[in-house]
């Protein structure tokens, strides 16, 4: 279950065998179907706006004490499942000493791109000491948070060497697909390198003490199948495989517009796969099933849109009811959004939406 180069301290994981996340996410039966919002804590929250004014995003993100209080904050507010460490994609890739800053309306902003054999040498490397405010976060929520389980979280190679490659956000990710298809050694050699930067930010959180992790690949939708399975895949089943060896705790995978690639995404080695809302659960899971007939009958996550949530509550009411019935088709069900939560969401919808969750998953 630990990896002796650098063991989970048995004593850092609680004992959670019980809980409704942790349970759907390995196949079982939870009392009641468990959910969780990604960005949960986040803008949408008029206390985490107030706690956040005048810090920056990355420095917020390596402050411990905030770190633990605004990862709280959603599971005081809404009785959620599961809480998320808050922190950002590029946080290991800052920390490691990449000049970059996230911009107000922009996102992500890399000083000095990387494209050439060259930039991806003078890449630095991911020490542990560097993100271990990171730990200490997690050292404080495991404290605090109970019996609900803590969710951990890192960026996929390829969604960070978007980042890295175009400078920032992309629409057409065009200069990343370029050096991929132009130069495929210093593609791989760049991927190699944030694998390990990736994979030694998971270590972390899981010595520390996180109880499952999710693989963000928020770009992988703009890859064809074809592209993700040669340039991709091998690098997110090495961190996957990995982190299997170091911690015995459920592995989720999640990308936005990635319902051509579910069942690639699934043989990285994710326990459960999230799905945005272009594709229904009961057609996930029959995609998931067909890529692979002799596993396991897959686990979603899921896959309201964000959107229908300004919609009114007949709307949403019916939608919830609808993912309900569509995620029994699955082997495990976790109810989510099919990305996160939008800036402008009224909070007391989300606590409506977790309670009716709960309520309608025990009835069924």
């Amino acid at each position: 279950m630990t990896n002796s180069a650098n063991p989970a301290p048995a004593s850092a994981r609680r004992n959670l065998a019980d809980a409704p996340l942790l349970v759907a996410a390995r196949g079982g039966t939870p009392r009641h179907t468990p959910v969780w919002f990604m960005r949960q804590a986040g803008r949408s929250l008029p206390e985490y706006r107030k706690l956040r004014e005048g810090v920056p995003m990355l420095q917020a993100c390596l402050t411990p004490e905030l770190v633990s209080e605004i990862t709280l904050q959603p599971v005081r507010r809404h009785g959620v499942d599961a809480a998320i460490l808050f922190s950002d994609i590029v946080l290991p890739l800052y920390a490691a000493g990449v000049g970059l800053d996230i911009v107000a309306g922009t996102g992500p902003v890399v000083s000095s791109p990387v494209r050439t054999p060259a930039d991806v040498a003078a890449l630095p490397t991911l020490d542990a000491a560097q993100v271990e405010p990171v730990a200490d976060a997690i050292g404080l929520l495991v404290r605090e948070l109970g019996q609900t389980p803590l969710i951990g979280f890192a960026g996929a190679p390829f969604t960070l060497a978007s980042y890295l490659v175009e400078g920032g956000p992309s629409r057409n990710h065009e200069r990343t697909k370029a050096l991929m298809h132009s130069d495929p050694q210093t593609w791989h050699a760049l991927l190699d390198r944030l694998a390990d930067t990736t994979l030694e930010f998971l270590k972390v959180q899981l010595a520390a003490g996180v109880d499952a992790i999710q693989l963000f690949d928020s770009w992988a939708g703009a890859l064809s199948l074809r592209d993700y399975r040669e340039f991709v895949l091998p690098h997110s089943r090495r961190i996957f495989a990995s982190v299997a060896e170091i911690a015995d705790v459920p592995k989720i995978h999640f990308g936005v517009g990635t319902g051509e690639l579910l069942g690639a995404m699934r043989s990285a080695g994710a326990d459960v796969v999230g799905v945005d809302w272009r594709v229904p659960l009961d057609e996930a899971a029959t995609r998931l099933r067909a890529a692979e007939p002799e596993a396991a009958a897959p686990v979603v996550q899921g896959n309201l849109d964000p959107a229908v949530l300004f919609a009114g509550w007949d709307a949403i009411e019916r939608e919830v009811h609808r993912i309900l019935g569509e995620g029994q088709a699955a082997g495990g069900h976790i109810f989510n959004l099919g990305h996160g939560v939008l800036p402008s969401t009224d909070p007391e919808v989300l606590t409506r939406v977790i309670e009716l969750v709960h309520t309608a998953s025990k009835q069924q």
